[in-house]
């Protein structure tokens, strides 16, 4: 329980946050659990009370933990975490299969995306078109797997900041902590290379944007983004 996180160079209360946030994600304290007492994690951590309540107040103010009198410190369900938080969204990729969740992140982007082009396509200014054309053209030219995903986080980064809408703005952040912590994994390298034989998808988008027109739909399928489109053709 507790153990340290990847090579985090961070203040001490930051440091005990992310020792104990990603026992909880990792699941080693399950929702409504309740934490060691202060006293209990100064002695197996090795620091001080006051050090372990800011780190329990950073905890709370990510949505992990409540704290009551006479019932002490509790884990919340995750439904209840801030799962667009960095550290939260750290956390997880440390501990979940990357399959799963990158699953999970391309099946939002298939359901917002359309919605944040056609904002895009009404609020974009030249500077935001021309940042967003040079994230497709990057996809387009793209001839390793890094390079596409660096692409591809730009040109949707460029379309959700196109918006105007801040509600969209920490999506396309969360987009792109995913994927550059995961650029490395498999998973992401076998949907780099599909994508980069399909890349028809993003095309459509660019139209919607640049045209300023809405269309139904942006061509995204959960193959598309499943690493299953084009898997017998090499790329």
């Amino acid at each position: 329980m507790f153990q340290t996180s990847k090579a985090l160079k961070r203040n001490v209360h930051s440091q005990v946050a992310d020792r104990i946030g990603i026992s909880i994600v990792r699941g080693d304290i399950v929702a409504g659990d309740a934490l060691p007492s202060e006293m209990q994690i100064c002695e197996i951590i090795d620091v001080s009370r006051t050090v372990v309540r800011e780190a329990i107040r950073t905890l709370t103010g990510k949505g992990l933990v409540v704290s009551r009198p006479k019932s002490g410190t509790r884990v919340r369900p995750p439904e209840e975490w801030n799962q667009l938080d960095p550290d939260v969204l750290r956390w997880r990729l440390e501990t979940s299969d990357m399959d799963s969740y990158l699953t999970k992140l391309f099946q939002l982007r298939c359901a917002v995306e359309p919605a944040a082009a056609a904002l895009a396509a009404e609020s974009a200014g030249e500077e935001d078109l021309a940042r967003i054309r040079l994230g497709y053209e990057g996809m387009a030219a793209a001839r390793t797997n890094e390079k596409f995903v660096v692409a591809d986080i730009a040109f949707h980064q460029g379309i959700y900041f196109a918006t105007r809408n801040e509600f969209f703005w920490p999506i396309a952040q969360m987009f792109e902590i995913t994927l550059r912590q995961s650029l490395r994994s498999r998973r992401v390298a076998r949907i780099a290379r599909a994508r980069c034989l399909s890349i028809a998808p993003f095309s459509t988008l660019l139209r919607q944007v640049t045209l300023k027109t809405r269309t139904q739909g942006n061509g995204c399928s959960p193959e598309t983004f499943s690493g299953r489109s084009g898997q017998n053709s090499r790329p």
